[in-house]
């Protein structure tokens, strides 16, 4: 067998392959021995039938098999012996000559491969790249207070209806053949309707109150069905007026900013006092908004820096040839417009692959494990879980990682951790404070 690599230009080359017989003859007996050994032929007793017959059956299957084999396996080895970066998969040769495994003695194949650019680039505090911090309002800290401040709540029994209540009772449709829900429970001041809402100002246990639901909630058919406790289609055609007899109001009432509160969101004695508290409530919502900061930084650091690569060449044509192979789902016209999206993206993606490489920062498993593990604590994080024990942390994490696809992302993810370290070190930084909403705008440009 012998392998080379034929260059074609910077980004094109081909990789030939030439068999002998001698170099899968062997595996293909072994494999006929084994279909021998097998084979559960009628007339034939086990380990019994002709040589020849299995040879006829499936001698030409196996050959094929065995030849491919060998093919997937030179390919694979030669490409990461000779340290080749490519781009895509290796595809057969467009011009490549029908070969017959059965008769001919010497075989020859040639596959087509695409070759990742050499990127020549210079990296220093000439290059520019705004990091955006985003502002943590007074709001913001209220807002997250009082949400952290529910746990410490309870739920009071009361006669009389205010604002923000949930009231319990019989809901029954005036209609010849009701709808009755006995123990329905309603929260006015979602209804979407002002008019029915305002029909609940003021009640008390033991009122009859006549609305509509169907008003109350312009006509949801989400709403309805979980109100009536009925399968949408039916829900949805209900729009009579009902009755609603009041049976039990309940007022929820927040817990106190103490100690028992402030111990039970982040450990006890970890955080004394209020002032200690809202300085670490304020503390944790800056830390939330660090990753779409980090990510916004990543995007910048793109725009910025694969201008350094505006006259680089690139396989197009390869790239769209083994687009069209690989996903059936587009067409030539599709691939052609997504094209310099795609080139763009490819050179952000050599370039990151190319400054871990250069600059030795390796990315270990811990890495990964990390990037999960930020993952996870994020997502706790958006419902108020802040004091989450590192080992149920660490269990979450890897279970994300278990997931091939969640894995690669997340070993994107640290990759790009990495690179946006060294890149804070070496290019300057251009900083900007702005508001949330001026944050969000920077992703409608």
């Amino acid at each position: 067998m012998n392998v080379e690599k034929i260059a074609i230009d910077n980004v094109n080359a081909q990789i030939k392959i030439n068999l002998v017989k001698a170099d899968y003859q062997e595996k293909v007996e072994k494999t006929l021995k084994e279909y021998r050994r097998k084979a559960n032929i009628p007339g034939f007793r086990p380990g019994m039938v002709p040589a020849g017959m299995i040879k006829r059956l499936y001698g030409k299957g196996i050959l094929a098999e065995e030849v491919n084999k060998l093919l997937s396996d030179s390919l694979f080895n030669y490409i990461q012996e000779n340290k080749l970066n490519i781009l895509g998969e290796p595809l057969p040769a467009e011009d490549q000559k029908a070969q017959d495994l059965e008769t001919q003695e010497e075989l020859e194949f040639v596959f087509d491969i695409a070759l990742a650019p050499e990127l020549e680039y210079t990296l220093n505090k000439r290059d520019s790249i705004p990091y955006y911090t985003i502002t943590v309002t007074d709001e913001m800290v209220e807002n997250q207070i009082k949400s952290l401040s529910a746990r410490g709540g309870k739920y009071e029994k009361v006669e009389a209806y205010t604002e923000g209540d949930t009231m319990k009772g019989v809901l029954t449709e005036l209609a010849d053949d009701p709808v009755i829900v006995e123990d329905a429970m309603i929260l006015p001041s979602y209804f979407k309707n002002a008019d029915e809402k305002a029909k609940m100002t003021g009640a008390k246990v033991g009122d009859i109150i006549t609305y509509n639901p169907w008003n109350a909630w312009d006509g949801s058919e989400a709403e309805m069905a979980s109100l009536l406790r009925l399968p949408k289609e039916k829900a949805k055609e209900i729009k009579s007026d009902f009755t609603f007899e009041v049976k039990e109001i309940n007022h929820f009432t927040e817990g106190e900013l103490n100690q028992d509160l402030f111990d039970q969101i982040y450990g006890k004695d970890t955080v004394k006092g209020e002032e200690e508290f809202r300085a670490r409530v304020k503390s944790d919502i800056a830390t939330q908004f660090v990753p779409e900061c980090e990510y916004r930084f990543m995007v910048d650091a793109e725009a910025v820096l694969v201008r350094k690569f505006k006259d680089v060449a690139f396989p197009e044509a390869f790239l769209k040839r083994w687009l069209l192979t690989t996903d059936s789902k587009k067409t030539a016209e599709q691939i052609d417009a997504d094209m310099p999206k795609m080139i763009e993206e490819l050179k952000w993606h050599l370039m990151k692959e190319d400054i871990v490489k250069k600059n030795n920062l390796e990315i270990k498993e811990e890495d990964i494990l990390d990037a999960a593990k930020k993952v996870t604590k994020a997502q706790f994080a958006q419902y108020g879980m802040g004091n989450i024990p590192d080992e149920l942390l660490e269990n979450y994490a890897k279970e994300m990682l278990q997931k091939p696809e969640t894995a690669r992302n997340l070993q994107d993810q640290a990759m790009s951790a990495k690179v946006a370290g060294f890149l804070k070190e070496t290019i300057k930084l251009n900083q900007k404070e702005v508001s949330m909403e001026e944050f969000n705008k920077l992703f409608e440009k």
